[in-house]
């Protein structure tokens, strides 16, 4: 979205049209862009409102019902914080007794609302003229939440007892960006991030692959999944950060929260023989590196040294990661392996790998499954092997 579309939409017109449009669908675009203008609507606010709307659509995943009260660019959306995480790290914010947040490179605002929402006064701070305005339309509600227009790191934080940074990991630009590979290049930069740490309660949004040798000693580290998609990595310092906890797995899903902490990595589990169950840890585990941990709770050892698998004898339930019971070892071979699962009439298959270079897609077609039957494949290494190992997924 460019200035000249944000004035389009900021007017009355522009507004009451996009809040007046139905749920978008791409199959009724082309026909929306007609009926709107045959009802006499520019072509460039048609345009315009339609982008919106199908942003909204889009940001349902993150925002839930909240998604049409808000406005959006694609590039923010594609940045923007969960609602349900945005949440949670406002809570440490309260929890920490922060009186003021200065909230550097805010994006469309979505940390500041939960701020904002808590009633914790938050001054969000962009320095992209358009997604700053998209900013403070999102904030305008909100008592004690204000967008200013300013480089982030050179904003004046007199008065702040609290920082919240999500550095841009992405090109500059409101529209279609490409992913930023190297930290240095981060805006802010990730060495201003974590100076401020050392200086004020201070809360950094990375992404989960973040380089773990950059982490500071001093800060906590917590991963987050949602639903089994891991999306973000969060550093904490001073009072926002946990007493003696330095590695978490937060693992957000459908019945609740739940977390794995530990002021560590853990060491890796013994590899031991292929038992009854083999569970794959959530990608919030792995990346903290708390599988050890996990293997403790499972009652259960690694499948094989330096691959995510854990194994076991008994079936044990938890949220950190989902269980699969073994049905049979398979010919790893390939076409052993696609002569085995005709024999065993199996036309549905769930491909999943670790340690082994394969594609499961293109496996899948070569395979040419038939048949009524369905299954899990897990392809990867038993101590040190490759192995093919048909499972069934365990519900709960």
């Amino acid at each position: 979205m460019d200035s000249a579309e944000l004035t389009l939409l900021f007017t009355a017109e522009g507004l009451r049209l996009l809040d007046s449009l139905p749920p978008y669908s791409a199959k009724d675009a082309v026909g929306q862009v007609s009926a709107l203008r045959k009802a006499g609507h520019s072509p460039e606010l048609v345009a315009a409102v339609l982008t919106q709307s199908r942003l909204r659509e889009k940001a349902k995943a993150k925002f839930g019902g909240f998604a049409d009260r808000l406005l959006y660019t694609q590039a923010g959306l594609e940045q923007a914080t969960r609602l349900r995480v945005s949440a949670l790290h406002a809570g440490r914010f309260r929890d920490a007794g922060v009186t003021k947040v200065a909230d550097l490179g805010c994006g469309i605002g979505a940390d500041a609302l939960s701020l904002a929402a808590l009633g914790i006064p938050v001054v969000g701070v962009e320095r992209d003229e358009v997604t700053a305005a998209v900013a403070a339309y999102n904030l305008a509600g909100f008592e004690g939440a204000d967008v200013r227009l300013a480089d982030a790191e050179s904003f004046d934080l007199d008065g702040f007892d609290g920082v919240y940074l999500d550095p841009a990991r992405r090109t500059s630009g409101t529209g279609e960006t490409s992913r930023l590979t190297d930290a240095a290049d981060y805006s802010p930069s990730i060495g201003f991030a974590f100076g401020l740490a050392e200086r004020l309660p201070t809360g950094i949004k990375l992404g989960p692959g973040f380089d773990r040798s950059l982490i500071p000693a001093s800060m906590e580290a917590q991963w987050v999944s949602v639903d089994g998609q891991l999306v973000e990595m969060g550093l904490w310092s001073g009072s926002l950060a946990r007493p003696g906890i330095r590695r978490s797995a937060l693992v957000l899903h459908a019945s609740g929260t739940d977390e794995l902490t530990a002021g560590a990595d853990s060491a890796d589990a013994e590899v031991r023989e292929l038992g009854a169950y083999v569970y794959e840890p959530d990608g919030a585990v792995i990346r903290s590196r708390l599988i050890g941990d996990l293997a403790g709770r499972l009652n259960a050892g690694m499948l094989s040294a330096g691959i995510a698998y854990l194994t076991g004898d008994e079936r044990v339930d938890s949220p950190f990661a989902a269980a699969f019971r073994v049905r049979e070892r398979l010919p790893a071979g390939e076409a052993a392996l696609k002569k085995a699962l005709r024999e065993r009439r199996i036309g549905t298959l769930e491909i999943k790998k670790r340690g082994i270079d394969v594609d499961p897609a293109a496996l899948r077609t070569r395979l040419g499954l038939k048949g009524p039957e369905s299954a899990t494949l897990i392809l990867t290494r038993v101590a040190g092997a490759h192995e093919a190992l048909l499972v069934d997924r365990v519900r709960e």
